[in-house]
């Protein structure tokens, strides 16, 4: 998808309404500090359009970021981070659930997990969660351009395997410097939505 116009139109917290859109709707979750808002610049092509920030956490509500009047990309929560209250990560896992069930609109989950570590715990719970929730994530390993070439191959392998991917999961290096992978992520979302790029006249 070529981007022409990207708004922030919707933003949910904890006791908000969740939107009834009648665009479809992409939805990315990852944990604190996995490069999320990183990633959706670089997809928006925009440089600040989500708000990075060296303070995990940054993310407390679900933000639905309207593309070309098209799609939505939905912005889900971080999870994980440690410092957040327990009471505090309770509501936000509800408020993800909760849009979880309540979208009618939602296409495709894309989960972020850092390429240079195994998954966590947390990432694991995250991965067998959505999948309890009736979607096959698409999992987008983050932060490649810290890797060499020569560990690529098993770092992606280690991701795999601590995920516990079926051969057929799909599972995009990806890198927020180089842009590697943000071609392949786009086809991915077109995919899911059905959308071709109009000819031009």
């Amino acid at each position: 998808m070529i981007i022409r116009n990207v708004e922030l139109e919707t933003v949910c917290g904890i006791t908000s309404k969740i939107p009834d859109n009648r665009l479809p709707e992409i939805a990315f979750a990852g944990k604190s500090n996995v490069g999320k808002s990183s990633l959706i610049n670089a997809l928006m092509n925009r440089k600040s359009l989500a708000r990075t920030s060296a303070q995990p956490g940054k993310t407390q509500t679900i933000n639905f970021y309207n593309i070309n009047s098209a799609m939505y990309l939905v912005d889900l929560p971080g999870y994980g981070y440690a410092k957040v209250p327990e009471s505090e990560r309770v509501k936000w896992g509800k408020m993800i659930e909760r849009y979880l069930h309540a979208s009618k609109q939602l296409q495709a989950v894309f989960l972020l997990v850092d390429i240079r570590h195994k998954p966590s715990a947390n990432d694991k719970t995250m991965y067998e969660w959505i999948v309890y929730q009736g979607y096959r994530p698409i999992i987008i390993a983050t932060k490649l351009d810290k890797l060499k070439r020569s560990q690529i191959q098993r770092a992606v392998k280690e991701v795999r395997e601590g995920l516990g991917l079926r051969s057929d999961d799909h599972l995009i290096p990806f890198s927020a410097q180089t842009k590697q992978g943000r071609d392949e992520i786009w086809q991915v979302m077109d995919d899911f939505i059905g959308w071709t790029e109009p000819e031009k006249s």
